[in-house]
């Protein structure tokens, strides 16, 4: 089969490759669409250390079961499917009480680490686990289904983690993929003042069509400060970080009122430092977020309804053949560009 492989960092090529073997409890998918995650982007440069090479790498995927292993039940071959990211055990703590994010034999699809490789969805063909599949219904194109996976992260962490209530007060800190889905999923949830903060004018333009009352260039405005003139003097109750850098972790925390909540989702840097004395006297909660947790099925019932606009945020289909040129436009954050889904 042909693939995208990452041969080294900085270099994408296609390959002929064999065709993946399927397990008893696994399906063998054919691959119809493919989005380029940000997580790649920095596993494609090698920051992340979690892509090295040789890797096939893409874990946001929707396609058709080509064929289904022995002890496979209630799916077939020709079944529209996507699956979740997560490879999850099943069997431990975690996944019994249904917390499969964390579970304690996590694997991600597309990813290659110290303690792992496991291929990803840049392929003609991709092996799955039965139990992360779910169907995708008639209304929803595989270029959407594609957008499933993003877009269950941003529902994980409205209606499974955050504290948030109908007309609450809230800021988005961040507007790329992740955080434009936030606004949506917040927006849903019943909040009245709706801010997103970002340094791209054309990102936060957008976030106001997808519903932010209210957005916020941190490189020109003093955003804490700008937060609380539109939300009133005690801030929003609650933010949500969608980068993950210390500076607008920080200015998550000091956007929300004293008692309100930061619900922390990204995730780029390893560490980052605190107003730790703010956050304890102002009895400030940080909640982490990660991955989700079967959100997929609400997911896919949000687009078909058209309840999230994930078109909005697709800014390419392209073949599995531009691939590269695609990480490379990606890499230098060519203004406007925002996801890009390869076809195989």
């Amino acid at each position: 089969m042909k693939a995208l492989v990452l041969t080294k960092y900085g270099q994408l090529e296609m390959q002929e490759v064999p065709c993946p073997e399927i397990g008893a409890d696994e399906v063998l998918v054919r691959v119809h669409a493919c989005a380029i995650c940000g997580s790649d982007v920095h596993g494609y440069d090698g920051t992340s250390g979690r892509r090295q090479p040789p890797i096939i790498m893409g874990h946001e995927a929707a396609g058709v079961i080509e064929r289904v292993g022995s002890a496979v039940r209630g799916y077939a071959a020709g079944d529209r499917v996507t699956f979740d990211s997560t490879v999850y055990c099943g069997e431990c703590w975690y996944c019994r009480h249904g917390m499969v994010n964390l579970c304690e034999n996590r694997m991600v699809l597309g990813v290659s680490c110290d303690e792992y490789t496991n291929p990803g969805a840049m392929a003609e063909y991709v092996a799955v686990k039965a139990r992360t599949l779910y169907r995708v219904p008639d209304a929803v194109s595989f270029e959407q289904a594609a957008m499933v996976e993003p877009l269950s992260i941003a529902a994980h962490a409205v209606a499974s983690v955050a504290p948030i209530h109908v007309g609450d007060k809230a800021v988005i800190v961040g507007a790329g993929t992740i955080g434009l889905l936030l606004t949506q999923m917040v927006k849903a949830a019943g909040a009245t003042d709706l801010v997103v903060v970002d340094l791209d004018a054309q990102k936060l333009a957008l976030a106001q069509k997808l519903g932010a009352t209210a957005v916020i260039d941190a490189s020109k405005e003093d955003a804490p400060a700008r937060v609380r003139e539109i939300c009133g003097a005690r801030g929003a109750d609650i933010a949500f970080e969608a980068v993950g850098v210390a500076p607008t972790l920080r200015t998550a925390i000091k956007s929300v009122r004293l008692g309100g909540s930061v619900v922390m989702v990204g995730n780029l840097a390893k560490s980052a430092e605190i107003p730790l004395q703010k956050c304890v006297t102002q009895q400030i909660a940080l909640h982490g977020s990660c991955a989700s947790a079967g959100e997929y099925d609400i997911c896919l019932d949000l687009i078909a309804h058209h309840m999230v606009d994930v078109d909005s945020l697709i800014s390419a289909a392209a073949s599995l053949e531009e691939g590269g040129m695609w990480f490379d436009r990606l890499h230098a954050a060519e203004p406007g560009l925002i996801k890009v889904v390869l076809k195989p």
